[in-house]
């Protein structure tokens, strides 16, 4: 499992039901260790895997949407690149353009 997946599943919320991902992190380490933290892994199964998991779309239409948001905030440039330093303005920059879009 790489260092940086294992940064974030450290720092998975405990109230976090269910844990989606892309097929990326279609790995076993990466399903153990949220299910060791309560969740329970919505992540596509690679194509080439011989065992398939539990996959729901319906459940995972909510990350596209997550993803969407995303991307949308990314077009602001002042948001992309962090213009705001301190975290209470940068958060309020955040705030403004989600308002904004």
């Amino acid at each position: 499992m790489a260092k940086r997946t294992k940064s974030l599943l450290a720092h998975l919320p405990l109230t976090a039901r269910i844990l989606h991902g892309d097929k990326g992190y279609a790995t076993n380490p990466v399903r153990h260790r949220a299910e060791a933290n309560g969740s329970l892994p919505n992540i596509p199964p690679n194509a080439s895997r011989i065992w398939k998991s539990c996959f729901s779309p319906v459940l995972y239409r909510a990350r596209n949407a997550i993803e969407r948001m995303f991307c949308r905030l990314k077009d602001f440039r002042w948001i992309a690149t962090r213009y705001h330093r301190l975290a209470t303005n940068f958060h309020a920059a955040v705030l403004l353009a989600a308002i904004v879009s």
